[in-house]
């Protein structure tokens, strides 16, 4: 009888390549709703309305020096929010990077000055400290299985009294001396730190390398088994491991990506102001944070792109610089950034929503 059963259905079933015989397993989804389930859709949408606002609302925004303002301000949350975003689809996050930052750049200072040698040698040393500090990260979150939250609320609280306390130990004071005058500075300077002329206006080289960035992190992502790797390790790491997936070495290095692109903003924030202030950086990382959640990044990981954290980048730095320009109290920016983030959640959960409704 199981036989019969099963014998019926391959008499009466017509066949699923005529036309219009398609059934609900096998139908394509219509092309808007494939487009909404892009990650970086919502937020895309809110990014164009922050720019026509501020558009309307603030007159100066219109003039080229004040949209490379814009995106000088959103280049230097874009190129941390990147790493942090990855992290974030790999199914962790990180509250250390935004004093790990100023590790790097104070690490750079120190090393170059108070050791009186040419400024990429503290570059190096700067980059080898904040690798460090996402491996250290890393391989506590996997040796350990704490959350991430934990390991590095832990980091944070102890750069941001190392940061500190060295610096004062070293220095005599809280912030590093200036390296202006020091061999290699130009050189170091025009590549974290530079500008070019676009049209008579001055455009910081941080936009290029934020763009450069978003390009490389999208291709890993969705061209490379690594980018594979990511998203697995972010759904379900369990069963990621159980088809191959090398989890450990894929959560630390994602890590390590934070570190680095600490380390290429400290180093940014060093070449600009030639000394750095060891008690900066604590908040940066909820920017960071909220800049990929806006994005389109979950919180729970396995979802998300690089591009969203882009466009994220882009409306904290269009608010930032829209409030100075409108000529608004610039108090109301963290407020209106958390009316922001909450838009911008429940914009991404409605989406998601649609696009997966049938």
């Amino acid at each position: 009888m199981g036989m019969a059963r099963q014998a019926a259905p391959a008499v009466n079933t017509p066949p699923a390549s005529g036309p219009g015989k398609t059934d609900g397993r096998t139908a394509r989804r219509p092309p808007a709703l494939r487009l909404l389930a892009r990650p970086e859709v919502g937020v895309f949408l809110g990014a164009v309305a922050v720019f026509v606002f501020f558009l309307v609302a603030a007159p100066p925004v219109r003039e080229g020096s004040s949209m490379a303002n814009v995106l000088y301000q959103s280049s230097t949350i874009g190129i941390m929010a990147l790493p942090v975003a990855l992290l974030m689809i790999g199914g962790e996050f990180d509250l250390s990077s935004g004093v790990a930052v100023i590790t790097s750049a104070l690490t750079a200072s120190m090393v170059s000055y108070q050791l009186t040698m040419n400024v990429w040698v503290g570059v190096l040393v700067a980059l080898a400290v904040s690798l460090g500090v996402g491996l250290f990260n890393g391989w506590m979150l996997v040796r350990t299985g704490l959350p991430s939250f934990l390991v590095t609320l832990g980091t944070f609280l102890m750069l941001q009294g190392v940061n500190l306390a060295v610096t004062k130990l070293v220095t005599g004071n809280v912030a590093t001396d200036d390296i202006s005058d020091m061999d290699g500075f130009d050189q170091a300077k025009a590549v974290f730190a530079s500008s070019f002329d676009v049209g008579g206006v001055q455009v910081k080289i941080t936009v290029v390398w934020w763009l450069v960035f978003a390009a490389l992190a999208t291709w890993v992502l969705l061209r490379t088994k690594y980018g594979n790797w990511v998203f697995a390790v972010g759904g379900n790491q369990d069963s990621a491991r159980a088809v191959g997936v090398p989890v450990t070495f894929t959560k630390i290095s994602l890590f390590m990506l934070v570190g680095f692109g600490a380390w290429f903003v400290g180093m940014h924030q060093l070449f600009s102001f030639n000394t750095v202030q060891s008690g900066e950086g604590v908040g940066q990382e909820l920017i960071y944070i909220a800049a990929a959640v806006i994005g389109g990044c979950l919180l729970t990981g396995g979802y998300g792109s690089a591009i969203g954290p882009v466009f994220g980048a882009f409306m904290f730095g269009m608010v930032q610089q829209g409030i100075v320009y409108a000529g608004w109290n610039p108090d109301w920016f963290k407020a209106f950034l958390g009316v922001m983030l909450l838009g911008a959640t429940l914009i991404n959960l409605w989406v998601r929503k649609t696009a997966t409704r049938r």
